[in-house]
């Protein structure tokens, strides 16, 4: 049996770590990830953007302490490089969401993974892969 892929955005990442409203969805899927029943992605283009929310509201010091906490999660880093990229910045072009979160959506077409979100802006491309909404 295919264990069931998710693309994590930096909106489901910031509420698991301030418990906010979907925070303990999210809790879940990385708990199902450790035992290996899900597996966890997380494009390094949406880290990059949890990284300056996160310094822009509590410091550097903290974005860096956050970064440290996902590096010790079981999710998957998915480099952007240029097919993806590309992959990205064509979807971004058709669609009115963020660039970073252009980059969750490739990640999950190109894996046939869901993404878990409670950013009104996907839903511009909910016709693209599956969205959890939280």
């Amino acid at each position: 049996m295919k264990k069931k892929g998710f693309v994590l955005d930096s909106y489901a990442m910031l509420a698991y770590f301030q418990a906010e409203h979907g925070g303990g969805v999210v809790r879940d899927i990385l708990r199902k990830a450790r035992i290996g029943d899900a597996s966890l992605l997380l494009s390094v283009i949406n880290l990059g953007e949890i990284y300056y929310i996160v310094s822009r509201k509590l410091g550097t010091e903290t974005a860096r302490e956050v970064v440290e906490d996902i590096s010790k999660l079981p999710v998957h880093l998915v480099d952007a490089g240029t097919d993806r990229a590309i992959a990205a910045a064509e979807i971004k072009a058709q669609h009115p969401l963020s660039y970073a979160d252009a980059f969750a959506v490739a990640a999950a077409m190109e894996f046939s993974a869901t993404i878990v979100t409670g950013d009104p802006e996907f839903k511009a491309v909910e016709s693209y892969t599956p969205i959890l909404w939280l």
